[in-house]
């Protein structure tokens, strides 16, 4: 049940920087959310954490023990992507909620595995797509979809930062590499946009000299879709951040810039060429975080469920291993036709304000 104002009470699970200067910071600007646990295997967190945000610690060992606590209704989880399932079934499987950082898993049998958990369990999934609550992503589905730029053809992104060499994903493989760790952003984003699923993947990688990452460290897709629609995007951690795509439909063309990221000064912006017509749109710096967990917790109190849910995560991460398969086999890879989604809704987006984020906690374990 939520506590006694109304709000869906959260543990965090695993305190990385993801935790620390995002997730943590937004949940104090939702209405209908409050924090009252944390799970993390570093003690300096435990401490310092728990003191700032008046929470309980536990370690990861205790963790069932925090499931069966009755202190909490959800969790956002967020460890390294091959603990995902870990933590994620026995959750779900004691009726807890899961708001799930993407990518889902580091598999698809993974996927699966949670899907049915939250199944058992009765329990609420959502997929971390902060970006389907971001009033700019959101206004560029909605016109796609209202034919505003006619048919959509043709789409090309760039998503690329520098990975410091001591990151745990530079030592993790395929699964922490660009391709897992930035891909889902660009290909989530053209899912959405064209309204469907890929039907053929090809992926080349390439290694920096002198890099120490045991994977490709920039690769690029490209994704054929039905009706001859085609989509092109490239993922590095070895050169300056950069982000924007384009979008081309048959009409007129959406390009935006940034688009995949967050924070203070990021404002998610488009400009339009339709019939010859240029527009800029902008809208104002939001607090993604804390949007997309505004939305989860009134999924929960509202009792239906969520846009990007369990079946949105595993259609990323079946991409995502097409893309490794292709990778070591060098090889087109052939996906199965799936049904179309509903997609990202307009009552999705909200606007909060960005947070303040506090310094940053010292860690002993930096996975975590």
């Amino acid at each position: 049940m939520p506590d006694a104002q109304g709000k869906i009470r959260y543990a965090v699970v695993a305190g990385g920087w993801i935790s620390q200067g995002a997730f943590m910071p937004g949940v104090d600007q939702t209405r209908n959310s409050v924090m009252t646990a944390l799970v993390t295997g570093d003690p300096i967190k435990a401490d310092q954490l728990a003191a700032l945000y008046d929470l309980k610690s536990y370690s990861y060992e205790q963790f069932p023990e925090l499931l069966a606590s009755g202190e909490i209704d959800a969790i956002y989880l967020a460890t390294p992507n091959f603990r995902h399932r870990e933590f994620a079934v026995p959750a779900l499987e004691a009726g807890i909620h899961v708001l799930l950082e993407k990518p889902m898993a580091a598999s698809e049998e993974d996927c699966l595995a949670i899907n049915a958990a939250a199944e058992r369990g009765n329990a609420k999934l959502m997929i971390a797509y902060r970006l389907h609550c971001e009033p700019g992503t959101v206004e560029m589905v909605q016109r796609v979809r209202n034919g505003d730029i006619g048919e959509p053809r043709l789409f090309t992104a760039t998503f690329t930062q520098h990975t410091k060499a001591e990151n745990h994903r530079m030592k993790s493989g395929f699964w922490a590499g660009p391709a897992a760790d930035m891909g889902p952003y660009p290909l989530n984003a053209v899912r959405n946009l064209f309204g469907g699923e890929p039907l053929e993947v090809h992926a080349v990688g390439a290694q920096t000299p002198g890099r120490p990452i045991n994977t490709p460290d920039t690769v690029s897709v490209t994704l054929r879709f039905a009706e001859q629609r085609q989509a092109t995007f490239t993922v590095s951690f070895s050169l300056p951040a950069s982000e924007r795509f384009q979008l081309i439909g048959t009409q007129g063309e959406f390009e935006a810039s940034p688009c995949f990221g967050f924070g203070e000064g990021v404002a998610i912006a488009y400009r339009s060429i339709i019939d010859g017509e240029k527009q800029e749109h902008t809208f104002p710096v939001v607090d993604q975080f804390g949007g997309e967990t505004e939305y989860f917790s009134q999924c929960i109190l509202d009792d239906r469920q969520p846009e990007a849910d369990g079946d949105e995560g595993w259609r990323d991460v079946r991409v995502l291993a097409a893309i490794e398969r292709s990778l070591q086999t060098g090889e087109v890879q052939k996906l199965e036709p799936l049904p179309s989604r509903k997609g990202i809704q307009a009552d999705q987006a909200r606007q909060l304000p960005l947070a303040k984020i506090p310094p940053y906690v010292n860690t002993t374990e930096p996975n975590d």
